[in-house]
C-alpha cells in the first residue's frame, strides 16, 4: 500500500518545552498503528502535534506527501486529519444529530453511516451532549471525526474510563472502521493487548523518543518485550 503519513525527526512540545525528540515513523494507507508507552512518555503530545495543537520545533510531517507543519488545526482537518482527543470535545449544548451535522463533509461517512456504526447514537440523536453517558460521548466524538471523512483517524485513549461492555462495543466499531472500511488510524491506549490485536504496526515511546517500531503481531506475541517496554505485559 502507498505511504500515507511520514514523520521524520520530529521535535515538538508546549511553548519552549520540548517533549518529543527526533521521532520518526511512517504509516501506509489503510493501516492501523498502535502508539504505546508508559504515562508521560509523549504519546498524547505526538497525537496533538499531528492535529496541530502543539508547537513543532523541528522535523517534518507529511500526509499523502503534503506538508502539515504550516497548517492550522482546522486546515489539517480539511486535509484529512480526524482527531478524537482525550477530552472528546463534543458540543454538549447541541444534540447528537446537531453535533454530527455541524462538522460533516461530503463523503462515505454520512450521519446515517455513523448511526449504523453506533446504533446507540441513532437512538439518542435528539439528546443533548450533556444527556449522554461517557461511552456515548466517546462514540459521538468518534462519529464527529468520521463525518469529516478523514484520511487518517487519531484516537487518544478512546477506551479510558469506560465500562467493559462499552469497551468491547467500541473495540468492535474501531475494528470495523479500520479493517472493514480501510480507514488509516493511530490509536493511543493503555490496554496494549486489545489495541495490538486490531493494529498492523506498533510504535513505543519513552521519554519522548521512539524506543521500538515494528509489527503489532510481533510485539503482541512477545510478552517479555512488551513488559520491558511498558512495564506490564497485558
Amino acid at each position: 500500500m502507498p505511504e500515507l503519513l511520514k514523520v521524520d525527526r520530529l521535535s515538538a512540545g508546549y511553548g519552549e518545552a520540548v517533549v518529543l525528540q527526533d521521532v520518526s515513523f511512517s504509516l501506509d494507507e489503510g493501516a492501523t498503528l498502535a502508539l504505546l508507552g508508559r504515562n508521560g512518555t509523549g504519546k498524547t503530545t505526538l497525537i496533538n502535534t499531528l492535529a496541530g495543537a502543539t508547537r513543532q520545533h523541528g522535523g517534518t510531517m507529511t500526509l499523502g506527501g503534503a506538508a502539515l507543519h504550516k497548517l492550522a488545526p482546522h486546515q489539517r482537518a480539511a486535509a484529512g486529519i480526524g482527531w478524537v482527543p482525550q477530552e472528546r470535545n463534543i458540543f454538549k449544548s447541541l444534540t447528537v444529530h446537531e453535533n454530527l451535522t455541524a462538522v460533516a463533509r461530503p463523503g462515505r461517512w454520512t450521519t446515517d453511516a455513523v448511526y449504523t456504526m453506533f446504533p446507540r447514537l441513532a437512538e439518542r440523536k435528539g439528546n443533548l451532549g450533556t444527556q449522554l453517558s461517557g461511552g456515548e460521548q466517546q462514540m459521538l466524538a468518534v462519529g464527529r471525526a468520521l463525518v469529516l471523512n478523514p484520511r487518517l483517524l487519531l484516537l487518544d485513549e478512546p477506551l479510558e474510563g469506560l465500562a467493559p461492555i462499552i469497551v468491547e462495543e467500541l473495540l468492535r466499531a474501531i475494528r470495523r472502521i479500520t479493517r472493514d472500511e480501510g480507514l488509516s488510524a493511530i490509536i493511543v491506549e493503555q490496554h496494549p493487548q486489545a489495541i495490538l490485536a486490531i493494529s498492523d504496526r506498533a510504535v513505543v515511546l519513552d521519554r519522548g523518543t521512539v524506543v521500538h517500531s515494528g509489527t503489532a503481531r510481533e510485539l503482541r506475541a512477545d510478552p517479555a518485550l512488551l513488559d520491558r517496554l511498558l512495564g506490564v505485559a497485558r
